[in-house]
């Protein structure tokens, strides 16, 4: 069985290698704390800031390249996270399909981090890579909301389909990284890692591993939910009063007439939507389903392209509330076009859903009337299409 470990970077391992006894170094831990949100493009290149962490970095290089294992594992939070779920023996105890997330904050001082921890990791023969979510910094609650966001989306996408395998492991790594990243972390690891792992402050501290908690989704409980749960996963705000019963863990900001979906509601969602939207059709803002249309969707025999169909729909959907029915906003994302050739000059308009699949529709007063989904050459021949 191959295992794939996530790490949490933070920035210890340029931190640790400032000389606190060195007087004209006192300030640089001041100065890093102060700008660790700023991104590369921030730091102008003559700041003494950008000087300090090219220092360190070269500091830090060297370090692990001339160290024992003990005197890397303390110059490195995230490194001693790895070498001791590997026993102190990378080369020995790590297995040919491993592989080694690192994941950064969206700053320079984590990306340079992650970079020097990355080659250090790849000098050993083990497989990296590094990915820092766009926005994740803790610069404003906004910011770091959009990056948490981003990471999950990344998880979904990258991980969840690993996490499926039975071949296949996902560990957790949590040593390092800023404390504000591990809390989420601990929550997200309880829907997409097999076990978390932590080691205690001291000098030969062991490893702590948490195995994944059971966590059991009420697809019932939620199912009268799906069309509101879809469209705050979406992006929109929906209003309290549409959603009375649902749990407030799942539901953000509290308090407020108008929300979206928490953290904790988005992990939720993700487990259960594949399910509750490959069901049947969902009543969405500004569409409405002829019969051949709901014809098509019922002959779809794979649920997930009924999920991905009604995915697109609810994402169709966001588009148009928030243009007001205004179809042009669907242009870009969905390549929504008018039917050229169409008989008695009706005004037939289609959109994508995916490279091969599309979904033919008409303009109906305030509605956007969906007519025939399936291939190319299905919808135009329903649609008698001339070219």
């Amino acid at each position: 069985m191959s295992t794939t470990i996530l790490s949490t970077i933070g920035t210890s391992l340029l931190t640790n290698q400032i000389n606190r006894t060195n007087s004209e170094e006192k300030t640089w831990y001041p100065q890093l704390r102060d700008s660790a949100n700023l991104k590369d493009t921030e730091l102008p290149d003559d700041s003494e800031v950008r000087q300090i962490i090219s220092i360190l970095r070269e500091r830090a290089i060297q370090k692990l390249q001339d160290s024992n294992i003990q005197a890397i594992r303390r110059a490195s939070a995230e490194l001693n996270g790895i070498y001791g779920f590997y026993h102190d023996d990378l080369a020995g105890e790590s297995r040919p399909g491993d592989f080694h997330w690192l994941i950064a904050t969206d700053t320079y001082q984590g990306i340079t981090t992650a970079q020097i921890v990355k080659d250090f990791l790849l000098s050993q023969g083990l497989l990296v890579d590094s990915y820092a979510p766009d926005n994740l910094s803790t610069v404003s609650t906004q910011t770091f909301s959009d990056g948490i966001d981003n990471l999950i989306g990344w998880l979904e996408e990258t991980i969840k389909p690993l996490r499926d395998n039975p071949q296949s492991k996902i560990c957790f790594n949590l040593v390092g990284g800023f404390k504000s990243l591990q809390g989420y972390l601990n929550t997200i690891g309880m829907f997409y890692a097999d076990e978390i792992i932590y080691i205690f402050e001291g000098e030969r501290s062991e490893l702590i591993t948490i195995p994944r908690l059971p966590i059991t989704v009420d697809y019932e409980g939620l199912s009268c939910y799906k069309q509101e749960l879809a469209l705050m996963a979406a992006g929109a705000t929906i209003s309290m009063e549409a959603l009375q019963g649902i749990p407030e863990s799942m539901i953000y900001p509290a308090g407020e007439p108008d929300v979206t979906l928490s953290l904790w509601g988005q992990l939720v969602w993700n487990q259960c939507k594949v399910k509750l939207l490959s069901l049947e059709l969902l009543e969405l803002p500004y569409l409405a389903y002829r019969d051949s249309f709901k014809a098509d969707y019922k002959a779809i025999t794979s649920a997930i392209e009924r999920f991905r169909v009604q995915e697109d729909l609810v994402n169709v959907s966001k588009l148009l509330i928030d243009s007001q029915g205004d179809t042009s906003v669907l242009n870009s994302r969905f390549h929504y076009t008018r039917y050229q050739g169409t008989p008695k000059n009706k005004k037939i308009d289609h959109f994508r859903v995916n490279l091969s699949k599309r979904i033919s529709c008409e303009k109906q007063d305030d509605k956007l009337l969906l007519r025939y989904y399936g291939t190319h050459n299905h919808v135009e021949g329903k649609e008698e299409i001339r070219h």
